[in-house]
């Protein structure tokens, strides 16, 4: 018998599927804690605020009473897509951080996340 491949055993191989799925428990894990945390996007000196959880989901859009001017929508639309872009980004941000610790740096891989 070749090593590592005694009865029932898959050697090598075994151990790396083994470790792949702690992998993607973990990560599943992680997943379901960033959907519980947020992150802020701001715009306009925080006329408009824009909270996005750590999975990609917009939580909360707060906009300061004094920003808001019917005679100038275009302005807000541009705050408002300004703080939601920035939130995005922290949330891309903050994933791509807690999924490296559970990956090892290899997030880069399809399939992974």
């Amino acid at each position: 018998m070749a090593k590592g491949f005694g009865m029932g055993g898959l050697g090598p191989m075994g151990d790396l599927v083994k470790q792949a799925q702690r992998m993607q428990k973990e990560m599943a894990r992680v997943q379901e804690e960033l959907k519980q945390r947020v992150v802020e996007g701001t715009a306009g000196g925080e006329m408009v605020k824009v909270q996005v959880n750590g999975s990609g989901d917009v939580v909360a859009v707060k906009i300061r009473k004094d920003v808001v001017d019917p005679n100038d929508v275009e302005m807000l639309e541009d705050l408002v897509l300004a703080a939601t872009n920035a939130a995005v980004k922290k949330s891309r941000e903050l994933m791509q951080s807690e999924m490296a610790k559970v990956t090892g740096g290899l997030g880069g891989m399809p399939g992974l996340f």
